[in-house]
C-alpha cells in the first residue's frame, strides 16, 4: 500500500509539474513540450508516470499528442474540454451557428491585434495547405490542430477565452465529422480562395473585410449531412452572402 501511495504521489507531482509549466505560460499554447526522455530526467520519474500525466492533461484538453511530431500545449486551462462535453448535449446545427460567431469575432480581433510574427505564421499555414498534395491540406474540419490556419486566427485575436471556447466547439464538430454527421461542404479550391481573402483582410488590418470574408467562408465550409438539414431557412441567407462575395470580387477585378 505504501508503494502504491508513493506511486500515486509521483503521478500527482508529475501532473502538477506539467500543469504549472502550462498555466504559467512557460510552455505557451502551440509549443511542443519536452520529449518523454527529457521529462523523465527533469522530473525524476519513470516513463509510465510521464505518460500517465500526459494522458491526463490530454483528457483535460490542455495537451494534444500528434503522432510522429510530439505533444503540443493545446490550452492553458481545461475549459475547452468542459465546454465540449456541455455542447455535445446540444443540437449540432446550433453548435455550427455558435462556431460561426466565434470565427467571425476571431477574424475581426485578429485584424486589429495580430503581430507580424502571427501574420507570418498564418501565411505559412496557408502556403502549406495550398502546396499539400498528400491529403494533408488544412481543411476546416481539422481547425483545432496546432498550427492550423483557423486556430492561428483565433490565437491572433489575443483572447485566451475565445480560444478555449473555440477549441471546445471544434472538439464537438470534429467528433461529428468522424461520425459522418458533419461534412466539408466546399471544394479545396474554394476553401483556399476563402482563406486567402481572410488572410489578406487580416494582413491589411481591415476589420470589416475580415468579418465579411470569414462569414462567407464559414457559411459554406462545414455543414450537416444533407439528410439531417432543412435547407430552406439557411440557403437563402448563405446564397445572399455568397452572391455578395462574388460581387465584391468582380468589382475588385474591374
Amino acid at each position: 500500500m505504501a508503494h502504491a501511495t508513493r506511486g500515486s504521489q509521483k503521478a500527482r507531482d508529475t501532473l502538477d509539474y506539467l500543469r504549472a509549466r502550462i498555466s504559467s505560460g512557460e510552455w505557451n499554447v502551440g509549443d511542443l513540450i519536452p520529449k518523454e526522455v527529457e521529462l523523465m530526467e527533469l522530473i525524476g520519474v519513470g516513463k509510465s508516470t510521464v505518460r500517465e500525466a500526459v494522458r491526463s492533461l490530454a483528457a483535460f484538453g490542455m495537451l494534444q499528442t500528434v503522432p510522429g511530431v510530439g505533444t503540443f500545449v493545446r490550452s492553458r486551462t481545461p475549459v475547452s474540454t468542459i465546454l465540449s462535453e456541455f455542447l455535445a448535449e446540444h443540437d449540432l446545427e446550433e453548435v455550427l451557428v455558435y462556431r460561426r460567431s466565434l470565427e467571425i469575432e476571431a477574424a475581426q480581433h485578429a485584424a486589429v491585434h495580430r503581430t507580424e510574427e502571427q501574420l507570418e505564421a498564418l501565411q505559412g499555414a496557408y502556403d502549406r495547405s495550398v502546396a499539400a498534395t498528400d491529403g494533408t491540406a488544412d481543411t476546416c474540419d481539422r481547425s483545432a490542430t496546432p498550427g492550423a490556419f483557423h486556430l492561428l486566427i483565433v490565437e491572433a485575436s489575443g483572447s485566451m477565452l475565445l480560444r478555449d471556447l473555440y477549441i471546445g466547439v471544434l472538439d464537438v464538430l470534429q467528433r461529428a465529422s468522424k461520425e459522418g454527421r458533419v461534412i466539408l461542404g466546399t471544394t479545396t479550391d474554394t476553401m483556399h480562395r476563402d482563406h486567402r481573402a481572410v488572410l489578406d483582410a487580416i494582413a491589411n488590418r481591415d476589420v470589416r473585410d475580415a468579418a465579411h470574408s470569414m462569414a462567407l467562408h464559414v457559411d459554406r465550409d462545414l455543414g450537416l449531412r444533407t439528410d439531417m438539414l432543412d435547407f430552406a431557412p439557411q440557403t437563402e441567407r448563405a446564397t445572399t452572402l455568397i452572391d455578395a462575395g462574388y460581387d465584391s470580387e468582380e468589382i475588385a477585378a474591374r
